[in-house]
């Protein structure tokens, strides 16, 4: 295929030089030759060729998933102090029964959900601003605006402060998962989509990894710097990453989306084409599904629940709702989990970082997988032995109080926190990156993480009542509530959920629009030549 994109170069030497190297060809009414050749180019390459040829969009996917570390590290972060002796002290309450300090349920679960808060709050604000500025300029403005709010979470001194300080943190967040699994899905070809959406489960396991390094090193100090140094800590992400997302190209999409062809065509060339004759090809094929997708008015929020997009919502929101629903939340509360389990809190901590290390090996295992085998296989049968392992946790936390209980307790609860980034976790973001109409992506994704802090704020508070030894004290019987909700995302994903691998964006759009039934969209065949 580069073959064939080299001898065509010579004929348009000379527009290589030129600014404006869409504008030459674009005065031709017909572009659907272009746009065909493109969409061609892109079915026929292996996932090595697209590297190749797009080697700069695989490095500024990888940037903009770096935004992802930093929401990972305080959900993480904040998850660890509710088992840290030093913050405990400080903060907690003295439990007479197990002489210790604990933080009571309620401000666990409210310091828990306050980063959620404010994430639900980014990310209403993330759909329309990414639309009106772009996506780099939408999250250059969230990275500033973390730096200033992590101030707050330095210098508190009380649980509401904390909360406040967690609240501001988490509005830029909301920009940040808003926009990165969209972006990163624009900038790339079919074959690199879903390792490049991927990468944005790796680097929450990369931001857990670093916390829990960093709370395991401290977790045997007593001074306010066993908690005060990890917070400072998150001071290293904004500024590096906020120069790097000021260099990026925008994504050619939104300038195609836009109107602003020519600096689409820059952007294509900067991600890694360098012949005009591809550049326009590619353009072509943007332009193609903006037009199918056309309408006269601007995107707004209510067309997400109307026609053929209300399924296309419904299936982000649910995949996106259902991270809660299938252990993720044990995951995310790994430490404060084992040390309920019975464990000791070096053990706990120690744990803790091996979960994170594990995930972040599994998370690359998934690309392959993913890439390979589809989207819907990977999520399903992920989904299936995730939903089995969560009903065998609650079983070896009946059968008694032991130290081999405890051990099968803390066995399944890392089995289940690794394998969740194996199949349903890093499947989910391919999906929630391929799913939603181009015009209407900054806001289906917005709309989407919306449910998920939506639906992931009353199962903190429930997380946090059954862990926690002054309410339920259920320990690894959990499971048995997290293995039934996850069933149902199960069934109902068995039901919904389409397979999108190999699809172009214009034939997932008439896909769609021709409603075919989800388990149908394997075997459909769509003419390259169609447009509805």
């Amino acid at each position: 295929m580069d073959r064939e994109f080299e001898s065509k170069t010579s004929s348009h030497a000379l527009e290589i030089e030129q600014p404006t190297v869409y504008a030459k060809k674009a005065g031709v009414a017909d572009y659907k030759a272009d746009a065909i050749e493109a969409e061609n180019a892109e079915h026929a390459m292996t996932v090595l060729e697209a590297v190749k040829a797009y080697p700069m969009a695989s490095f500024w996917a990888f940037v903009m998933s770096c935004t992802i570390i930093m929401e990972s590290y305080d959900v993480f972060l904040i998850g660890n102090f509710l088992a840290l002796p030093a913050f405990r002290n400080r903060f907690g309450e003295y439990h007479a029964e197990s002489d210790t300090y604990v933080i009571v349920t309620g401000w666990q679960s409210a310091l828990q959900v306050s980063g959620q808060l404010g994430a639900l709050i980014g990310v209403f604000l993330a759909g329309p601003l990414t639309s009106r500025i772009g996506y780099r300029w939408a999250t250059l403005t969230g990275l500033m605006a973390l730096n200033v709010f992590i101030f707050a979470f330095y210098f508190a001194k009380s649980l509401p402060v904390i909360f406040i300080s967690q609240l501001l943190e988490g509005m830029p967040w909301g920009i940040f998962i808003a926009n990165a699994p969209a972006y990163c899905s624009e900038i790339v070809p079919i074959k690199l989509r879903a390792p490049a959406t991927q990468m944005l489960q790796m680097f929450w396991a990369i931001g857990s990894i670093i916390v829990g390094a960093v709370t395991y090193r401290y977790n045997k100090r007593l001074d306010p710097s066993a908690y005060g140094i990890p917070i400072a800590l998150q001071w290293m992400f904004p500024t590096p990453l906020a120069i790097l997302i000021f260099l990026a190209p925008e994504s050619p999409w939104w300038l195609v989306r836009k109107g602003k062809h020519d600096a689409a065509a820059k952007a294509v060339q900067r991600l890694g084409r360098k012949s005009a004759n591809n550049t326009t090809e590619t353009v072509a094929m943007m332009r193609r599904v903006i037009e199918l997708e056309k309408t006269d008015k601007a995107p707004g929020l209510l067309e997400l629940f109307k026609g053929t997009d209300l399924r296309r919502t419904l299936i982000v929101c649910a995949v996106y709702a259902a991270q809660n629903l299938t252990g993720n939340l044990i995951a995310n509360q790994a430490v404060y989990f084992f040390e309920q389990a019975g464990v000791s809190v070096d053990t706990a901590f120690a744990l803790g970082l091996i979960t994170s290390a594990l995930q972040m090996v599994f998370v690359m295992l998934s690309w392959i997988l993913t890439t390979f085998y589809g989207r819907r296989s990977i999520y399903l049968w992920g989904s299936g032995v995730n939903t089995i392992l969560l009903i065998a946790l609650g079983i070896a936390a009946s059968v008694g109080v032991s130290h081999a209980a405890s051990l099968a307790q803390a066995s399944l609860g890392l089995i289940v926190s690794v394998l969740f980034t194996l199949g349903p976790a890093p499947a989910s973001w391919v999906i929630i990156g391929e799913t939603s109409a181009i015009r209407l992506r900054p806001l289906t994704t917005g709309i989407g993480r919306a449910t998920y802090y939506i639906v992931e704020i009353p199962c903190i508070f429930l997380a946090s009542y059954m862990l926690n030894p002054n309410s339920g004290n259920l320990g690894g019987k959990c499971g048995y509530v997290w293995g039934a909700t996850g069933l149902i995302c199960l069934i109902v994903a068995y039901f919904q959920l389409p397979e999108m691998k190999g699809r172009s964006y214009r034939e997932i759009d008439i896909m769609f629009r021709r409603r075919i039934p989800a388990r149908q969209w394997k075997k459909t065949e769509i003419d390259i030549k169609d447009d509805e």
